[in-house]
C-alpha cells in the first residue's frame, strides 16, 4: 500500500479560479507536496483584484457558529502566513489598527454592549473625546461619529498579497493555464476538466474556487447550490483643499458601511461591497460618498482619479462561505462575499484536511 506521502507527491490537483481563495489553496497544497494546476481565463479581472484587504476578524460581533470559528482560525493563521510570505516580499504586512464607526446611536450602543460583554483588551470604544474621533469629526465636519477600535484587526494590501502569492507559486512551479473550463466529469477515478478549446485536463481532484461560475460546473439536481452576484466598488479621490490633511486620519477605517483608506495628504480610497448587481451604476461617486447626513466641502469637490469594481458571490439560502465536499475528489470553496482575504487561511486549511482524509 502506498504511503500518504507518496499519494501527496503523485496526486494532481486542479484549482479552477485564481482569486485569493484559489491561490491560497494552491499555496497550502503545494507546501504539502501536491502537484497543482490553477485554471482561469481572466486571472487579472477576478474580484480579488478589486478587494481593499480589510481584515475584520476580532471586531466581528457574532461570536458563535461557523463564521466565527473560521474567523478565529484565520486570525491565528495570518501572522504565520505573513512571516512565511515575507521571504518573497519583505514589505508585506498587516497594517493595524482598524476602526469601525457609526453615526447611529442605536448601533453605537450595540458596539458598547459587545465590547463590555467580551472583555477583550484589543477592542476599545471610541467616544467623542478620543483623538481618533476628534480628527475624523474635524475632517468630516461633523460631531456625531463614534465607534470602536480593534488593535488586532487591520488591512493587508490585496494587490501586493496577490503578487506575492504569484511569486511564491512560480517558485513552487505551480502551473497556470489561461483557459475556461466548461465542463467537469469523473472517469475511472480521475476528474476530467474540459476547456472551451476541447482540451481535457486530467487530475485526481478538482477544487472549484471560481465564484459565480462554480455552480455552472456542478450537477444542479444533485447539489442545490445558489449564488447571487454582489458588486464591490472602490474609487480613489484626489482632494484639492489646503486646509485638509488626510494624514491626520487613521490609515484605515469604516464609517456607516463605507471603507476608507488614506493614501496621502490629499488622496483617499472609498469602497464598499453592498449591491446585488453585476454592473456599477454611473453615479459611483454619489453612492460611495453618501455615508454622512452632510458631506464636507472637500469631499464634494473631490475628483475621482481611479475607480474599479469586482463581482463577488454570496450564497443564496445558506451561510457564507460555501465550503463543501460535493463528491469524492470534488470540493467547492466559494461564496465568500466580503471576507475572502480574511478567511483564506482557514479555508485553505480546511481544503487541505479534506484532501488528506480523501487520500489516506
Amino acid at each position: 500500500m502506498k504511503s500518504l506521502k507518496e499519494n501527496f507527491q503523485k496526486a494532481h490537483i486542479v484549482i479552477i479560479g485564481s482569486g485569493i481563495i484559489g491561490k491560497f489553496n494552491a499555496l497550502e497544497l503545494s507546501e504539502l507536496g501536491f502537484k497543482v494546476t490553477i485554471i482561469d481565463p481572466t486571472q487579472l479581472q477576478n474580484s480579488s483584484n478589486a478587494a481593499l484587504g480589510l481584515l475584520m476578524g476580532n471586531m466581528y460581533q457574532k461570536r458563535r457558529g461557523r463564521g466565527w470559528d473560521l474567523r478565529k482560525q484565520s486570525i491565528q493563521l495570518w501572522p504565520q502566513w505573513i512571516t512565511f510570505l515575507q521571504k518573497f516580499n519583505c514589505k508585506l504586512n498587516i497594517e493595524k489598527p482598524l476602526i469601525h464607526l457609526t453615526t447611529n446611536e442605536e448601533k453605537f450602543k450595540k458596539l458598547e454592549k459587545f465590547i463590555n460583554e467580551n472583555n477583550d483588551l484589543n477592542l476599545q470604544i471610541l467616544d467623542r473625546d478620543s483623538i481618533f474621533i476628534n480628527n475624523i469629526n474635524k475632517a468630516f465636519q461633523t460631531k456625531n461619529i463614534k465607534g470602536m477600535i480593534s488593535f488586532k484587526d487591520g488591512r493587508i494590501n490585496a494587490l501586493s498579497l496577490l503578487k506575492t502569492l504569484d511569486k511564491y507559486l512560480k517558485h513552487k512551479k505551480v502551473n497556470f493555464l489561461k483557459e475556461e473550463i466548461i465542463k467537469i466529469r469523473k472517469s475511472n477515478n480521475q476528474w476530467i476538466s474540459k476547456t472551451r478549446n476541447n482540451e481535457n485536463i486530467r487530475s485526481d481532484m478538482v477544487i472549484l474556487c471560481n465564484s459565480l461560475k462554480a455552480v455552472d460546473l456542478i450537477d444542479s439536481l444533485s447539489h442545490n447550490i445558489k449564488l447571487k452576484p454582489v458588486l464591490g466598488q472602490a474609487m480613489e479621490i484626489n482632494i484639492n483643499d489646503e486646509e485638509v490633511d488626510l494624514l491626520s486620519l487613521p490609515k484605515q477605517f469604516n464609517i456607516n458601511g463605507k471603507n476608507i483608506i488614506t493614501k496621502s495628504k490629499n488622496k483617499l480610497i472609498i469602497g464598499s461591497t453592498d449591491e446585488y448587481s453585476t454592473k456599477p451604476e454611473e453615479n459611483t461617486f454619489e453612492k460611495l460618498t453618501n455615508f454622512l447626513d452632510k458631506k464636507p466641502n472637500w469631499l464634494i469637490k473631490g475628483k475621482i482619479s481611479k475607480k474599479w469594481f469586482g463581482i463577488r458571490s454570496r450564497p443564496d439560502g445558506e451561510p457564507s462561505p460555501i465550503m463543501k465536499n460535493l463528491e469524492d475528489g470534488l470540493i467547492i470553496c466559494t461564496g465568500f462575499y466580503k471576507n475572502g482575504i480574511l478567511l483564506a487561511p482557514a479555508c485553505s486549511k480546511w481544503v487541505a484536511n479534506e484532501i488528506k482524509n480523501y487520500l489516506s
